[in-house]
């Protein structure tokens, strides 16, 4: 029991912050966020024994956590509304510009439809390479591959017009 309270401590230590980091992307509430990671970690001590490949370690807690992700989606019905998601604020300080720019570009991430999202955000945010969002996410490699470079491009695409105002208007 030691051993697996050790396992275990060790594993929260090193990957709170990536999950919480993650979960915020997915959820876009921070009580939110917060809640999906500890329900993570609880499900991960559940089943600590099952987690042999200590370097899957952050694959498989990533995993555990879209699937609390989605469970939540099954529990309850949300009222949508039009209202702007709340943005990552960055404990260093940016100017208006930066911020402004770094706003909009969280806002198209988000507009991406989920099967471009999701692999972009596990690599950027997250630092996942092409085999280990496939793996992740049960898909072929070259499938992540391509999601990735189209979800490159709807964001180059839709960022593009921002720009080009930005240029007309300077």
């Amino acid at each position: 029991m030691a051993d697996k309270q050790k396992r275990y401590e060790a594993l929260v230590n090193v990957y709170h912050k990536e999950l919480y980091r993650f979960a915020y992307w997915l959820a876009g509430d921070p009580t939110v966020a917060e809640d999906l990671v500890q329900e993570t970690f609880l499900r991960a001590w559940r089943s600590l024994d099952s987690l042999l490949d200590q370097q899957a370690a952050k694959a498989w807690l990533i995993t555990i956590l879209r699937r609390e992700n989605a469970r939540r989606f099954e529990r309850k019905q949300f009222d949508y509304s039009d209202v702007e998601q709340d943005t990552l604020c960055d404990t260093q300080t940016l100017d208006m510009e930066q911020n402004a720019e770094r706003s909009q570009l969280q806002k198209r991430i988000m507009q991406l439809d989920e099967e471009y999202r999701e692999p972009l955000l596990l690599q950027v945010v997250m630092g996942f390479n092409g085999d280990e969002i496939a793996s992740i996410l049960s898909l072929n490699k070259n499938t992540v591959m391509t999601r990735l470079f189209r979800a490159r491009n709807q964001l180059k695409d839709n960022l593009q017009p921002s720009l080009q105002r930005g240029i007309n208007n300077g």
